[in-house]
């Protein structure tokens, strides 16, 4: 929904002097979780074959439908009208006004390509019943369509080419090899196949079409990280990124003639995703900078960066050049408000905002910024974490805390606007979003610390984050909780389980608590991923079996005496509802409270807004019953 923007007074108190560097105490507008929720999240940003407008996808209507937004005037036409399922944009298809999406049905992740004609009709490009697909890309020549899809074997993704006058497909690869898909060369000679070793360590090859040959890339001897980023259109040339020699990823050039490899970018942090515009005038790297996105557009004759726009109060995540390399769509974000879309002509300088997600009826000055910090751990491990300061937080006035736990595991927490964050400490939590060792984003070696620890190590660095706000003169010692989803939501378990002292509340956002049996219930698709999935974490099937189910919550669920709130979507093919359900009777039979709430239309992850504002609106009343008040236990 969008709110209509409503006048109101800004009911400040007198701002105390700071002292020293400390920010000053503030007393700023509390928002509702409807307020909150009333923000629209923003997709995408494909450019129409004309160029006067990009294709989004937005929640405004309440879950994710399909927007035109008009480069020259900024106004947004709401293209479908899903009541049930969200629908995202993927582009449209080249010279037409048809465009592609792509949906799931509840959460279960089997999504499929959709063509939405220019009269409306739908037609589902990849209908089989327990198919999962993925888009691919366009053909140099714009007459076909490529994608992936796991429909002749569940458990591996083939590529296919679907012409875009007939859909009918047919196959390029057969990958019976369980590789991941990297990129196709324009002639469709060559495609790159990725082989996951461990979440760690993975092999790159060049695999011929024709011949049948496959080349590596990788050096087995070196164990390192490979992903494919592109092959040039004279075929000519390679593109991959890799850590081989070093902590972090950098950008390499691959000569298809001479086999030799160069670094052509090599920041001091990692390299994300690198690719070339349309007729190879620019290259888009992105770098993870301590937490945040780096954007650099580079000119590919002279090597020289493109000077992106100044944009006020926000930072450029993403980008995408215009096939005719004449525009530029922004993604720009900050940690105060939802990101927004604008257009820049590289020829007239001009830059266009195209969206204000912010609901009117927030004052971006009641939010607060995010602040990287670094504390150190058990073993004077030093470990980097996001976060956010109550704007209301004294010595006089202490706040009660939470330590908030990515996913993963290999997550990272990162700069950027969260609503259920501000919500929080908009109603007056401090917020400390730890990354802790086996995080992605610092390197080799700090990601592979927490291998086959899982639940040990990594658990001591959120407890040490609970010290270091406990260190905070202006936070109440004896109220500070953990929070987290998905592998985060395993750790507030495991704190709860096996530091039942450490935390005086817990939520669960759909957390593992029984690792024998997620790692034997991973979705079919995974395969490619399952060996090295079992690398980092350990075999269930193997020895590694007893020392699962000791770092499982579920099997020492008597060891939590504190509450536990938890939440989970019943279509989550990742962790299924027995997961939460028996770690919730589990705790029951202690009597300690438990709050539950289960999302019958959601799967890993909420996105719907009504649930959304029904599951972290109960949150945020969770918080306030058992920690902000300290509501004692019945005996």
């Amino acid at each position: 929904m969008r709110y209509l923007p409503v006048l109101l007074p800004l009911l400040l108190l007198a701002a105390c002097k700071p002292k020293s560097n400390e920010p000053a105490v503030r007393q700023p507008k509390k928002y509702n979780i409807e307020q909150f929720y009333g923000n629209i999240s923003i997709g995408g940003g494909a450019f129409a074959p004309d160029e006067t407008k990009i294709l989004v996808n937005s929640n405004e209507s309440g879950i994710y439908n399909l927007y035109e937004i008009s480069i020259s005037n900024q106004v947004s036409r709401q293209i479908t009208q899903s009541k049930t399922e969200s629908f995202f944009a993927i582009d449209y298809v080249p010279g037409t006004n048809q465009i592609l999406y792509f949906a799931d049905k509840g959460g279960d992740e089997n999504d499929h390509i959709y063509l939405l004609q220019g009269d409306g009709t739908v037609q589902d490009l990849t209908p089989g019943e327990k198919e999962k697909a993925s888009f691919y890309g366009w053909s140099k020549d714009k007459k076909a369509m490529y994608y992936i899809s796991n429909k002749r074997d569940p458990r591996f993704f083939d590529l296919y080419k679907m012409d875009i006058t007939k859909w009918e497909a047919k196959m390029l690869y057969q990958n019976d090899g369980g590789y991941n898909l990297g990129s196709l060369s324009w002639d469709e000679k060559t495609i790159a196949l990725e082989q996951s070793l461990t979440t760690s360590e993975s092999r790159l090859f060049l695999y011929d079409l024709e011949s049948k040959n496959r080349k590596e890339i990788s050096t087995p001897k070196a164990p390192a990280q490979y992903s494919s980023s592109g092959f040039s259109k004279d075929g000519k040339s390679f593109f991959y990124i890799s850590n081989a020699g070093r902590d972090f990823m950098a950008l390499y050039q691959y000569d298809l003639k001479s086999g030799q490899s160069k670094a052509i970018y090599e920041p001091a942090w990692d390299v994300m995703y690198a690719y070339d515009s349309e007729n190879e005038k620019y290259r888009v790297i992105a770098i993870n900078e301590d937490g945040k996105n780096t954007l650099k557009v580079l000119e590919n004759a002279t090597g020289k960066e493109v000077q992106l726009p100044a944009i006020d109060d926000g930072d450029v995540t993403a980008v995408a050049i215009s096939p005719s390399e004449k525009m530029m769509r922004l993604t720009v974000g900050t940690s105060k408000a939802p990101n927004n879309i604008y257009v820049y002509n590289f020829e007239s300088k001009n830059l266009s905002k195209l969206t204000e997600t912010l609901n009117p009826e927030i004052d971006s000055r009641d939010l607060v910024s995010a602040e990287v910090v670094r504390y150190k751990s058990f073993d004077g491990l030093e470990i980097p974490a996001i976060y956010y300061r109550p704007q209301i937080a004294s010595k006089e006035n202490k706040v009660p805390a939470l330590v908030w736990v990515h996913g993963g595991p290999g997550g990272q927490s990162r700069v950027g606007y969260s609503p259920l964050v501000q919500y929080l400490v908009n109603n007056g939590y401090a917020v400390l979003a730890v990354n802790n060792r086996g995080s992605s984003g610092y390197g080799q070696k700090f990601y592979q610390m927490d291998d086959k620890n899982h639940g040990e190590k990594d658990l001591l660095d959120c407890v040490y984050g609970k010290k270091h706000l406990q260190s905070l003169p202006y936070v109440d010692t004896a109220k500070v909780g953990i929070i987290g989803g998905s592998y985060g939501g395993y750790m507030t378990m495991a704190a709860m389980t096996f530091q039942p002292d450490a935390f005086k509340v817990g939520v669960n956002i759909f957390g593992v608590t029984n690792w024998l049996r997620t790692l034997r219930s991973i979705p079919p698709y995974w395969e490619a991923q399952r060996k090295a999935l079992y690398a980092e974490l350990g075999d269930p099937n193997g020895a590694d079996s007893a020392r699962l189910r000791r770092i499982s919550p579920l099997f020492h669920a008597q060891q939590v005496k504190n509450p536990v709130m938890v939440l989970q979507g019943a279509n989550d093919p990742r962790v299924l509802q027995v997961e939460s359900d028996e770690i919730v009777a589990a705790v029951q039979r202690n009597k300690v409270p438990v709050e539950y709430i289960v999302f019958p239309d959601e799967g890993h992850g909420f996105v719907k807004k009504e649930n959304e504002i029904k599951g972290y609106g109960n949150i945020l009343k969770f918080l306030d019953t058992y920690l902000k008040k300290e509501k004692k236990l019945k005996d």
